[in-house]
């Protein structure tokens, strides 16, 4: 039975456990309180009511949040094998009166905002009554660095009603150097297990109910806080400790409320660590003392969605659970069993399988699901997989003195039998079963900001539900629905709510009408949502007004041009008119080239797909054509006298201007911009002025346009690649003209010649110089080009350089041998090695060595 005070009953339990939900709920129906009082936040107590309603559907969470400041949120999580819900749920099918009595969080989010604001601008800080009470708090603000995280005005406090033990853990990274230790590791290495989470889990969650669990629960905490003393909270810092102090004694407080108000029997739920300080001998005054002065701020509650991912403890909750999957089979499995000793108990037949071992039913039911989902997944698992495997599961669990096999056994039994000592499965087994991707649900009509509400209503028009698994959504923009879908996404995108992010999908990109998202609905979007309702009411109106806001008279010019990018691809057409005229009036004003060529590139993509988005872009051609006209105007000079970053950061840029104009096209409207932008780009090639990679990809580009001819090319070759330049600058005009591409060399002769000659005539010194460079360039070739154009190097001459047979004139006095004699040899050499000599290299040698008529011969 729960240790009791005269009426006053406490029931320590451990959040998100269905060992202690299945024991507490057997101890309510014996107790049958007239009073609950369940550790959570008394601002949630108005959403009570819904808990009748079957939409609420766990897991779902209380998010409470300040009116002025939603990005101020705590969420307060619930399971179906929550002892918190289950008490509320039996509290309200009871009709007994319920109170939360957790801190408010009107005031622990007024002390924590304090706290912020502490750290973000240190002065010396007062409490919003004028008292001295939160003081303490805002100066702990430089003393616990763990804290630091909580200045993130974007980021959600993320906190629910635990046992202490586990709450806070991330905000309470050290004021001592020492790490902090769940005080349940010494229990857990006293009896012999790792750690405190698996003790936990092994004695009080996976062996169902006792009698004297409550019991034993508040003699373990008594010992162990009694332990610790006042050093264990103040281990974590002060303001941890602070509010340790502020919770328990609101907690002991709303006791005694309930105790005057006449309730005769009682039921305190809350985590097991409050149960010995709820119990202490503290009098109101006391505590009355310890809650005086504290800051108040305005703050609503409502139901969200919640998820077995977020539930876990490797999501950072610090209340979380291991394996929330495996809990919720457990109570399945602890209510079917409850189901059929009542069904016992009033004298009706029992179906035979339920008189199998319960045990085994657990086990065999788990490696059933685990069975269903490998097969899924096509990896091989039979019938007799499952049964060696529950038989293994169950002697593992005799061996180590264990009544039912636990989660580790299954494990070990899958790893063994199932997957033949691989453990690779079992990282999938883990995240589709033992967490799971469940997310639950709650009633249309939860108190809900105007934003929500419509983001909701065009989720069922769209047909977009939310689901906790990530999945690709891939879009068909040709298709009414999937293009509305797409401008909902992109609006939610401009919000910062990250229901989908961009995808790069190879096989359903093809083309600009196809567009691809990953999609995963977190709990947290709640809280992004509330955030951005203060932009408007609808997702277009605040969509507009978010974008807009994000936009000064000193924003550049290549923002302004990406914000028209994203407010047409939101479908936002009024909004994308008057930043094309902003833009257009920007410009006129602007003489930075720079500014200039990042702007292109986001309006082509805009007017690339004007047409697939039914945009009018008339205006925007407008636009583009007289950046580009500005741009050329000016990038001859801006090109002049820039160092290596710079001539590297200005080719990347006028490389996307280059791509920009050939999606604008060469119609009539753009002609006077694209010759232009061509005659700046040969001012770049044929001067002297400008950094040598710019010189070199500018006769790149021309060469591409068909604006140069080979010989041209081959001039500019000889031109910056001279035996007088500097060994950098030639290096740096052949990375430019190469331009990471080796097509030009593979199938242009002149300019392989022209290479090959130029390389020939390096001396020895320069050639070491300048080889490191030119391999850089080559490096960034594909293995493929790499491969072509060695393989053309070794089988055909260049045109323009040194036949090979020239090459070795006979008669050198210095050379060893006679070259002339050995040349001979070459074509038998060729038979024997296969050497894949030139065909017409074989024919002159050949000639060369056959008898002449003429010759002189012995007679």
């Amino acid at each position: 039975m729960a240790t009791s005070a005269d009426n006053v009953h406490f029931f320590g339990i451990r959040h998100h456990g269905p060992g202690c939900a299945r024991s507490l709920l057997q101890a309510l129906a014996q107790l049958q309180p007239d009073c609950l009082l369940v550790e959570g936040p008394p601002e949630g107590e108005a959403l009570l009511p819904m808990l009748r309603s079957a939409e609420l559907r766990p897991p779902v969470a209380m998010l409470v949040y300040m009116q002025d400041e939603p990005s101020q949120a705590a969420f307060y999580p619930f399971a179906e094998f929550s002892p918190e819900w289950q008490a509320l749920q039996w509290a309200s099918e009871q009709g007994v009166t319920t109170r939360f009595i957790d801190l408010p969080q009107t005031h622990a989010m007024a002390q924590d905002w304090a706290r912020r604001q502490a750290l973000i601008k240190p002065e010396p800080a007062q409490d919003v009554d004028g008292e001295q009470g939160e003081d303490d708090a805002v100066e702990a603000a430089d003393e616990a660095p763990g804290d630091a995280a909580e200045a993130d005005p974007n980021s959600a406090q993320v906190a629910a009603a635990d046992d202490g033990d586990k709450e806070d853990k991330d905000d309470l990274a050290a004021d001592d150097q020492q790490p902090i230790r769940d005080p349940l590791d010494w229990l857990a290495h006293a009896a012999g297990f790792e750690d405190g989470e698996s003790w936990w889990n092994r004695l009080v969650e996976e062996r169902g109910d006792s009698e004297a669990l409550f019991t034993s629960i508040n003699e373990a905490m008594t010992a162990v806080r009694s332990e610790l003393g006042d050093e264990g909270e103040a281990r974590r810092g002060r303001h941890y400790a602070l509010r340790e102090a502020q919770r328990e004694a609101h907690m002991r407080q709303c006791i005694r409320e309930a105790v005057k108000a006449g309730h005769q029997r009682i039921a305190v739920v809350c985590g097991a660590w409050h149960v010995p300080a709820l119990q202490q001998s503290t009098t109101a005054k006391a505590d009355s003392a310890v809650l005086k002065g504290l800051p108040k701020a305005k703050v609503l509650a409502t139901w969200a969605p919640w998820t077995y991912r977020n539930l876990a403890s490797r999501s950072g909750y610090g209340a979380g659970v291991t394996s929330p999957g495996w809990y919720e089979h457990l109570w399945q499995c602890y209510r079917a069993e409850a189901a059929l000793a009542q069904q016992a108990a009033e004298g009706h037949p029992l179906p035979t399988r339920s008189t199998r071992d319960a045990a085994t039913l657990r086990t065999a039911g788990w490696l059933t699901r685990v069975a269903r989902l490998l097969r899924d997944k096509d990896l091989d698992c039979s019938s007799a997989h499952i049964i060696e495997a529950t038989r293994l599961a169950e002697g593992l669990a005799a061996m180590r003195g264990q009544p039912i096999p636990g989660l580790q056994e299954i494990n070990e039994a899958i790893v063994t039998v199932v997957c033949m000592g691989e453990t690779a499965p079992l990282n999938l087994i883990d995240d589709e079963l033992t967490v799971g991707h469940v997310l639950g649900t709650v009633p249309a009509d939860v108190p809900q900001v105007p934003l929500q509400r419509d983001i909701e209503q065009q989720q069922k028009s769209l047909r977009m539900k939310p689901e906790a698994a990530s999945k690709l959504l891939a879009l068909d923009l040709r298709k009414e629905t999937d293009l509305a879908r797409s401008h909902f996404l992109h609006r939610l995108r401009l919000l910062g709510i990250g229901w989908g992010t961009r995808a790069a999908d190879a096989q359903r990109n093809r083309g600009t009408f196809r567009e691809s998202w990953q999609m995963q609905w977190e709990p947290e979007l709640a809280v992004r949502i509330i955030e951005a309702s203060v932009h408007g009411a609808t997702v277009a109106q605040a969509a507009t007004a978010r974008l807009r806001a994000s936009l000064s008279p000193d924003t550049p010019l290549p923002d302004i041009a990406q914000a028209i990018d994203d407010a047409l691809l939101a479908n936002l057409p009024q909004l994308v008119e008057s930043l094309i005229a902003t833009l257009a009036e920007r410009a006129a004003t602007t003489g930075d080239v720079a500014q200039l060529l990042q702007a292109l590139p986001p309006l082509a993509n805009v007017y690339r797909y004007g047409s697939v988005r039914q945009t009018d872009t008339a205006l925007l051609a407008t636009v583009i054509d007289s950046l580009v006209l500005r741009a050329a105007i000016g990038l001859p000079v801006a090109c002049m006298a820039m160092d290596e970053d710079a001539a590297a950061g200005m080719k990347g840029k006028v490389l996307a201007a280059q791509e920009a104009l050939r999606l604008r096209g060469t119609d009539a409207q753009a002609q006077a911009a694209v010759d232009a932008w061509r005659a700046a780009l040969r001012s770049l090639a044929m001067g002297d002025a400008a950094a040598a990679l710019l010189r070199g990809m500018a006769c790149r580009l021309l060469l591409d346009e068909h604006l140069l001819e080979s010989a041209e090319v081959v001039l500019q070759f000889n031109r910056n690649l001279s035996l007088g330049a500097a060994p950098l600058d030639v290096a740096a005009w052949l990375d430019g003209f190469l331009n990471q591409q080796a097509l030009v060399l593979l199938h242009d002769e002149a300019i392989w010649g022209a290479v090959d000659a130029w390389l020939a005539g390096l001396g020895e010194l320069q050639f070491a110089q300048i080889l490191p460079l030119v391999r850089r360039s080559f490096a960034n070739f594909s293995k493929h080009e790499r491969q072509s154009l060695g393989d053309k190097a070794r089988r055909a001459p260049v045109a323009g350089g040194v036949a090979p047979g020239a090459a070795l004139p006979a008669g050198d006095d210095d050379a060893p041998w006679d070259e002339s004699r050995a040349v001979l040899a070459l074509p038998l050499l060729n038979a024997m090695l296969g050497l894949d000599l030139p065909p017409e290299l074989l024919a002159q040698i050949t000639s060369a060595s056959a008898p002449r008529n003429d010759a002189p011969t012995l007679e």
